[in-house]
């Protein structure tokens, strides 16, 4: 009886011990459409920058695509909408005094694999809209356009809603 509890014990530590550090992949559809924005450094300035666009962008993106039913949508919502995003992001950075250039490409971009609240995403390349200020060198901001997630994660209260929600978002749009 007494090595049955000290073996069950052992079994629920391990479980706790390991149930932080093993994250629960999540394959994001295919024909998904991410969003990163890349700062120039890692400094408070550049990353308060890059909050700021990533803000405008949310905003803007969703605006675009709120109505948008499919991916091949979304895509040509968003092909015909850059130069406004151009310009939108040049307005800021022109407000906020930003000198340090940035370069806008919608296409095939890498992506590093990113962990978030028990949620591990694959790095690789994605379809997306990139946005890199500057030298692109601090730690990026990234979210999937559509199926439109980055909404859902601001709304959030909990992580076992937003897994749910991501998983709903998922299956809908598969």
């Amino acid at each position: 009886m007494k090595k049955t509890i000290i073996l069950l014990a052992a079994i629920f530590l391990f479980y706790i011990l390991t149930s932080n550090v093993i994250a629960e992949t999540v394959k994001i559809p295919d024909d998904a459409i991410r969003i990163r924005v890349v700062p120039n450094s890692n400094s408070d300035y550049d990353q308060e920058i890059k909050g700021k666009v990533k803000n405008s962008l949310e905003i803007s993106m969703y605006d675009l695509l709120k109505d948008v039913k499919d991916s091949d949508e979304a895509r040509k919502v968003i092909k015909e909408n850059l130069n406004t995003v151009d310009k939108n992001i040049y307005n800021l950075l022109e407000k906020e005094k930003y000198d340090k250039g940035y370069k806008i490409n919608f296409g095939y971009n890498y992506f590093p694999e990113k962990k978030y609240k028990g949620i591990k995403y694959d790095e690789g390349y994605y379809e997306s809209l990139l946005v890199t200020l500057g030298e692109g060198k601090g730690d990026n901001w990234w979210c999937v356009l559509f199926p439109p997630l980055c909404l859902i994660e601001a709304e959030e209260t909990t992580d076992t809603e937003y897994k749910s929600l991501v998983k709903e978002l998922i299956d809908k749009y598969l």
